[in-house]
């Protein structure tokens, strides 16, 4: 599965009411729907506008269930989880944390299958830990990245000091997490945070592009092709390479692998059965 985030994009989803109803759950904090051509790209929007899309414990039991709906979903390839036209994700709910609520109710089950994500506007403290659960972030022009818990007295508490001096190397980590300073799009893309940037008005169509091409791959061998990507990160280069190896022999016991080769030999679109 996977997944993009986008935030502040001007771009309405049917009606912003206050709950919505999908697969027969009522959500109070999202509005969740199926998009794409062929119906095979969740979409979630977080809808807490005047909390700016504050992360609650609410908020993140909801997503989960969103979640889990879209990956017990065989025709589901890719999802798109975005915010509205302020904000994407300002953070966790300080308002609930400051009632000494662990920072892990908040953040502790989300999914860290989470894989790609745009984001335009704030994209703060959780929020930003949020997107980087992600594989690929698009983001638009006004989007803005940043670890402002030092702020507030503490640290990142969901991944942010880990995932953020991977993604962008320890010197702008560092600076981030310990000023509470943010960085734009453009400098998001410049420390490789972000792999694209769009106008706001074109974000959630660009993500939809590309949501909609995983999701016509073969979902098993994309399941596979991201497991290898991870390894990178915890592997060193020598068990990261035969780890490669292994799942790219895997491939060829799969139907898809026989199915993709057989339609490039005869020139024309496969046809994957994600087995």
């Amino acid at each position: 599965m996977f997944c993009f985030f986008q935030t502040f994009i001007k771009y309405i989803i049917r009606s912003l009411k206050l709950c919505s109803c999908f697969l027969g759950t009522q959500y109070n904090y999202l509005i969740v729907d199926k998009r794409g051509e062929n119906k095979n790209v969740g979409f979630i929007q977080l809808n807490r506008p005047k909390a700016l899309n504050a992360l609650c414990d609410g908020l993140m039991k909801e997503m989960n269930q969103a979640l889990d709906a879209f990956e017990n979903d065989a025709q589901v390839g890719a999802i798109i989880i975005t915010g509205n036209e302020k904000s994407f994700a300002a953070g966790a709910d300080i308002k609930e944390i400051a009632k000494q609520k662990p920072f892990r109710s908040v953040m502790g089950e989300t999914p860290f299958s989470l894989e790609t994500e745009s984001v335009n506007g704030f994209a703060l403290g959780g929020g930003c830990e949020l997107a980087m659960m992600c594989d690929i972030i698009y983001a638009g022009e006004k989007a803005q990245f940043g670890q402002p818990e030092i702020l507030l007295g503490t640290v990142p508490g969901a991944g942010g000091t880990q995932r953020l001096t991977r993604a962008v190397g320890k010197s702008l980590a560092m600076e981030m997490v310990l000023t509470g300073d943010r960085i734009s799009a453009k400098e998001a893309k410049e420390s490789g945070l972000v792999s694209k940037i769009f106008p706001v008005e074109q974000l959630v169509e660009e993500a939809l592009r590309c949501g909609e091409k995983i999701a016509n791959n073969s979902k098993l061998v994309c399941a596979m092709a991201k497991e290898a990507v991870n390894a990178a990160f915890e592997l060193t280069l020598t068990e990261g390479s035969r780890f490669e190896k292994r799942i790219f022999h895997a491939t060829f016991a799969t139907d898809d692998r026989k199915e993709g080769m057989t339609a490039f030999v005869e020139k024309r679109k496969a046809n994957f059965k994600d087995n």
